[in-house]
């Protein structure tokens, strides 16, 4: 809600410097949930109350229910924080994370530190309303076999030299490490190249500040500013699947940028194969260039990820056997993983306990229930079609050789028990199906599974693997 509540505004002819805090502070908590993941959200920022915004002045204040939480978010997310209000309301220079009047202290007054005034993240300054998270370089990117393909590339692409492709399509699921190598990607280009006009945004920014361009008539300034950048991003364009209008020019803003050879970026959560509601003429663009995939990382990265984010901890405070417990046990993302390590950091600071294996196991419980059944509708269809021998594009094509509609519907029939994904958003995985279809298919598994042992047994064997 808040961001389109940011769009309308902007499409009512406001300029970003005059969207209300409140606006901005919902756009704001909105991109949090998304990049920091629900449970961090939920248990961390969610709390976090927008005290006062003085633009003059150009300080923010966010208030915590208590003074343990808001040193916790000033330690952990304040660049973050304060990054993601300078991208909204670029006057604002400071943010100030505190705990509000009426909260209760947990902990003794004198233990319990003083808010700080938080400078806003450091950022490497692009064009006009975008921000380079400095978090996210090639030197905190952790390889390997998983993203190693999508790191090479992407290093090549900003090391600015002549490049045998472009565009650079990076894909692969939520929390892999796509948005941190666009990012490392523009920060390492303009290091080399300082006075290079460098262009981050969301698909969803881009058809916002679009359609707000056609409401005030100056679809040309939109163009010339997309069109002057040496190097653009855009990410997770998935959202303009059924934007006909967006993808009008996102196509020619694509042809323009590769025909004056300029460096273009695109991500998404699939392969351009497996793209609904794309043009084809776009896809085609996309696949014209290097298309990388950043797959689920396995024991060996998630384990190496863990190592380094303890690099800048005291030697010792959480021993090998919870990093080897966790990199084997959270394998959903490397978010959701990073985030059980700062839930596990932030439960042993709050609670004055040690760290050992019995601790991350209760830090962590309900966390753990929930990742044992959770997978992801990419893994189910990779497994289905391994097991059948049928291409993955099958899981969205249309035919309807039994060959190939057994095994889709197999898919999602597993789909359905062993993920939280709504009958819907299924459906549009396979190929943009209606619900319908989906609970067709299920029914007619279920039915399958009564009569007939060979389906039955492929079933369960799919059911073993994909459930660890």
């Amino acid at each position: 809600m808040g961001d389109l509540w940011v769009a309308q505004l902007i499409d009512a002819g406001l300029d970003a410097d005059q969207l209300p805090a409140e606006a901005a502070w919902s756009s704001i908590r909105s991109s949090l949930r998304k990049s920091c993941g629900e449970r961090i959200f939920d248990g961390w920022l969610k709390p976090l109350k927008l005290a006062a915004c003085d633009l003059e002045a150009g300080e923010v204040r966010l208030s915590a229910p208590s003074a343990f939480m808001a040193t916790w978010v000033q330690n952990h997310f304040a660049e973050q924080i304060g990054a993601a209000w300078r991208a909204m309301l670029p006057h604002v220079r400071h943010v100030v994370i505190e705990a509000g009047a009426d909260s209760g202290r947990s902990v003794p007054e004198a233990a319990a530190p003083e808010p700080e005034m938080v400078e806003a993240a450091p950022v490497v300054p692009t064009a006009r309303g975008t921000v380079l998270d400095t978090r996210y370089s090639f030197d905190s990117f952790v390889v390997g076999k998983a993203n190693e393909l999508a790191y090479n590339a992407a290093r090549t692409l900003a090391e600015g030299g002549k490049l045998a492709f472009n565009p650079l399509f990076l894909h692969g699921g939520t929390g892999l490490g796509k948005t941190h190598l666009m990012h490392a990607i523009g920060q390492e280009y303009r290091a080399r190249h300082p006075e290079a006009q460098i262009l981050y945004m969301s698909a969803e920014k881009f058809m916002f500040e679009f359609v707000s361009a056609l409401r005030a008539k100056d679809t040309h300034s939109f163009k010339q500013r997309l069109r002057a950048a040496d190097v653009l991003m855009i990410d997770d364009v998935q959202f303009i699947a059924g934007k006909d209008s967006t993808q009008e020019e996102f196509f020619h803003t694509m042809n323009e940028l590769i025909s004056a050879g300029r460096r273009l970026v695109i991500s998404a959560d699939r392969s351009p194969q497996n793209l609904d509601g794309i043009e084809s003429r776009i896809l085609s663009r996309l696949s014209w260039g290097l298309v990388a995939d950043i797959n689920p990382a396995d024991f060996e990265l998630r384990y190496n990820i863990i190592v380094k984010k303890l690099e800048a901890l005291p030697a010792g405070t959480v021993p090998d056997e919870v990093a080897l417990f966790l990199a084997k046990r959270i394998s959903a993302s490397i978010r959701e993983l990073e985030g059980a390590l700062n839930r596990v950091i932030a439960f042993a600071t709050l609670n004055n306990r040690v760290i050992d294996l019995d601790f991350a196991q209760e830090a962590l419980a309900e966390q753990l229930r929930a990742s044992q059944r959770r997978v992801s509708i990419d893994e189910i269809q990779r497994k289905v079609c391994e097991h059948f021998r049928i291409r993955q594009t099958e899981m969205g094509s249309a035919r309807r050789a039994r060959e190939v509609a057994r095994p889709r519907q197999i898919a999602m029939y597993l789909a359905k028990q062993l993920t939280q994904r709504s009958l819907p958003e299924i459906g549009r995985r396979f190929g943009g199906r209606d619900h319908t279809t989906v609970i067709h298919a299920v029914r007619t598994i279920e039915a399958l599974r009564v009569k007939d042992a060979e389906i039955d047994a492929d079933v369960r064997l799919l059911l073993r693997q994909l459930e660890g």
